[in-house]
């Protein structure tokens, strides 16, 4: 059930021989999104159980189950900002129905990355993932 913008990433994963090229890949999507306002870097929004400062600020359009879940985020940590970048691929436009559903550890698997980030930093993916579940279940159960 992966979104087309996270299979243009498991897509480009494939095609990148080594891990080295696959972690510049994923610091580069966190470049390239923008950066969370200082105004939104606030307890509520900070992810706990990530070594790195982490904030995830929900943006949901519409109610219930049917409600559009996007996000933006941002860390202090460029490779978890790259993390950041991927699971906003593969969880931003879905409906919180949808995100649900969604077996992200499945997903994040076809990437590899459980096999190259440290114990901090997969704790971290998996904080962030419990999040952004957590937030679409209070929204689908509204």
């Amino acid at each position: 059930m992966a979104s087309d913008a996270f299979e243009e990433i498991a897509e480009t994963f494939d095609f990148l021989e080594d891990w080295e090229e696959r972690y510049r890949h994923v610091i580069e999507l966190g470049k390239a999104m923008d950066p969370l306002e200082d105004a939104f870097r606030v307890p509520a929004t900070k992810v706990d159980g990530c070594a790195s400062q982490v904030w995830i600020l929900p943006q949901i359009d519409g109610q219930g189950e049917a409600a559009v879940f996007h996000f933006r985020g941002d860390s202090d940590a460029m490779i978890v900002r790259g993390l950041i970048a991927v699971l906003h691929a593969l969880y931003d436009g879905l409906t919180v129905a949808e995100v649900l559903r969604v077996d992200a550890g499945g997903e994040l698997a076809r990437l590899g990355l459980h096999d190259h980030l440290s114990s901090q930093r997969s704790n971290g993916l998996r904080a962030m993932v419990e999040r952004i579940r957590a937030l679409a279940g209070e929204e689908a159960a509204a």
